[in-house]
């Protein structure tokens, strides 16, 4: 069977899953805000009797409803400022109506100079609104394109583009309400509200919000449903997660999926379209040149795809800001790192590119983020997905400079590994399979080929010459004269002095042992 046809072990289900805790990050909100508003609602369509057909499709609308404010971060960032403190205060009020106009002048260029403040006022007071309004418009789009490209059907299509409806039509596109909208949507639009109320001023907030928004933004036979059982639909218990979705992903559908993902996370910031995807590229050819063992150089390549989904908890101004950022922004940027690891560690399939992902900016100088890992306690996917990054940034514009030419971008990476900051080899790796690899050959530590070091992974995992042969279908005799060129070129002794070197040079991901 060919590997895209195996079974990943995960399903669509499960993946959505994990990325909607990102996507609570950008909604400035506690992570798992959307997963237990998912509950709510599953709960709710219990209780308004919703067909069971209608309510397969409540799971993937409510995982994505809200994943287009990443694609449109940088124009609510131009407006209002902190892009994620407003969609946070956003739960606060009724956008509809003179609240909701309030709202927005409210927030109108927070954070810059009277001048800005006063020109975004007045160009919303102007137009009336017209650029929230196709912002909104945008988002709904750009949540359904990615529904497509992830297989979903067209009901699941169809409800992501009713997201910011209305009961009473004042929503956008106006003019849609009432029993226009898909059940799951009115079903959503309630528990995604109530859920924060209820988080912040328990069982007698969400109702209070519910009976202030009924018939307004909420459909009256949701609401009294809602406050008919308000007890058990709050209930602190889980629904079944796996009924969502029992197809498992193949290896193929998981790549697939995980690319789209990829390309929405880089929507959050204009400069970055198209960075996780080259870096996967980038890192995953590397760690094939370096001869890494098959399984590594794909969780390398999917930690390329997913190494910058922590970047939706950094608001919009921090990420373009073209001075110095304050001790506080720079701390945001750091704990990014940490969200890609938190985001990523529950699924099993993707705790290893998770933790791969996670070690992104680590140097190995330990002056990296957000662990300060430094030498051996980083291993080689590690160390190439960091150059990997490294090099494919300078490629790209930024706030605070231009991009490099691609001559000055190698320059630079050169430059870092002979000051200790990426490993030499993998900067090498990443070099050679951006096609400007020196004249040096490109090879593992101590000059070992890919062979080499495919060799050296497994004795140092225990092998013996046999096994190894075995493994990699040659003969017993070849496996011996891999391992005493190993030994040579590394001056092992034995077994036990090469794997030390395997350790030391980051040859042994410490996940495997």
């Amino acid at each position: 069977m060919e590997f895209a046809d195996r079974d990943a072990g995960i399903g669509l289900a499960e993946l959505l899953a994990a990325f909607s805790l990102a996507t609570d990050l950008g909604l400035g909100q506690p992570m798992e805000h959307v997963l237990r508003s998912w509950r709510i609602a599953d709960r709710l369509a219990v209780h308004t009797g919703l067909p069971a057909e209608q309510r397969q499709a409540l799971f993937p609308v409510s995982m994505l409803a809200w994943v287009g404010c990443v694609a449109d971060s940088p124009e609510v960032a131009g407006t209002f400022g902190d892009d994620i403190a407003f969609r946070a205060d956003s739960y606060d009020v009724d956008l509809a109506g003179l609240a909701g106009f309030g709202f927005f002048l409210g927030h109108a260029g927070r954070g810059g100079p009277a001048w800005h403040r006063l020109r975004v006022v007045t160009t919303i007071l102007r137009t009336g609104g017209h650029r929230i309004v196709r912002g909104m418009q945008s988002h709904c789009l750009t949540t359904s394109t990615l529904a497509e490209r992830l297989g979903l059907g067209p009901d699941v299509v169809t409800a992501l583009r009713q997201f910011f409806t209305r009961w009473d039509g004042r929503g956008v596109p106006p003019g849609v309400g009432g029993t226009d909208i898909a059940p799951v949507v009115r079903l959503l639009h309630l528990a995604d509200v109530v859920e924060v109320r209820h988080r912040l001023g328990g069982i007698d907030g969400a109702r209070e919000v519910a009976r202030a928004r009924r018939g307004r933004q909420f459909a009256p036979d949701v609401v009294d449903a809602f406050l008919a059982h308000a007890p058990d639909v709050l209930s602190a218990a889980e629904s079944d997660l796996v009924a969502a979705d029992r197809h498992p992903l193949t290896e193929g559908e998981l790549d697939t999926a995980l690319e789209a993902l990829a390309d929405f996370t880089d929507l959050r910031c204009g400069s970055r379209a198209g960075h996780s995807r080259g870096v996967a590229e980038l890192a995953g050819a590397a760690a094939r040149k370096l001869g890494l063992p098959a399984v590594d150089v794909v969780a390398t390549r999917r930690a390329g795809l997913l190494h910058d989904v922590g970047l939706h908890g950094v608001p919009v101004p921090v990420l373009d800001r073209p001075g110095p950022l304050s001790p506080t922004d720079w701390e945001r940027v750091r704990l990014s790192s940490y969200y890609t690891e938190r985001v990523l560690a529950r699924p099993a399939a993707l705790a290893r590119p998770g933790a791969i992902a996670a070690l992104a900016h680590e140097r190995m100088d330990g002056s990296g983020y957000h662990r300060g890992l430094a030498g051996a306690a980083l291993p080689m996917t590690g160390r190439v997905l960091a150059a990997a990054c490294a090099y494919r940034a300078m490629l790209e514009p930024r706030a605070h400079r231009a991009a490099l030419t691609d001559k000055q971008a190698t320059a630079a990476v050169r430059a870092e590994a002979r000051a200790g900051k990426l490993d030499g080899d993998a900067a090498e790796a990443v070099l050679a399979a951006a096609g400007n690899g020196g004249r040096r050959r490109v090879s593992g530590p101590a000059g070992l080929t890919p062979r080499e070091v495919e060799v050296l992974i497994l004795i140092s995992r225990g092998a013996q010459t046999g096994e190894v042969a075995e493994r990699l279908g040659i003969s017993r005799r070849t496996a011996g004269t891999h391992i005493e060129r190993i030994y040579t070129k590394t001056g092992a002794s034995s077994r036990a002095t090469a794997t030390l070197f395997a350790l030391r040079n980051g040859l042994l991901d410490p996940l495997d042992l």
